[in-house]
């Protein structure tokens, strides 16, 4: 019988790696895979948080007991500066979003991470994004990955 499990990702201690949940994943407005240096993919993952709706763009909520889906990516120094200004964690940050250093469970090991987490302010009237999946909530129950 075949074997369907994906292989183990490689990760390398030397490089730094990003979750991204939002519209820096594949297909979403800020595809991080179209930006240079190209990132390397490593796998999808989750993280513990809440998800939430900021109309355009979504913002996370670290921990709890929900999960947040999302893709890690091993970066460049060069990329990460460039997710900052995305993200306007950099030069001067707008309040909005803080970067944060965190675990994130890559196929039941812990991998340690930076993701940008919205500030709890920008989060009045927000509705939670159910099941923590931003590109399914876009798209319905088809991941654009996929088709």
């Amino acid at each position: 019988m075949p074997d369907h499990r994906s292989p183990a990702p490689v990760i390398r201690a030397d490089v730094d790696h990003v979750f991204v949940y939002g519209t820096l994943r594949r297909g979403g407005a800020n595809d991080i895979t179209l930006l240079k240096p190209a990132p390397i993919f490593i796998c999808m993952a989750t993280l513990a948080g809440r998800l939430f709706s900021l109309g355009a763009y979504p913002g996370l909520v670290l921990g709890g007991q929900e999960a947040v889906v999302g893709e890690v990516y091993a970066v460049s120094p060069a990329l990460q500066r460039q997710l900052d200004q995305i993200e306007e964690v950099a030069p001067v940050s707008t309040g909005e979003y803080d970067k944060r250093r965190v675990a994130v469970s890559v196929q039941g090991s812990g991998l340690d991470c930076w993701v940008y987490e919205i500030h709890p302010s920008r989060l009045l009237h927000a509705p939670e994004i159910p099941g923590g999946d931003w590109i399914v909530h876009l798209h319905g129950d088809i991941d654009p990955r996929d088709a």
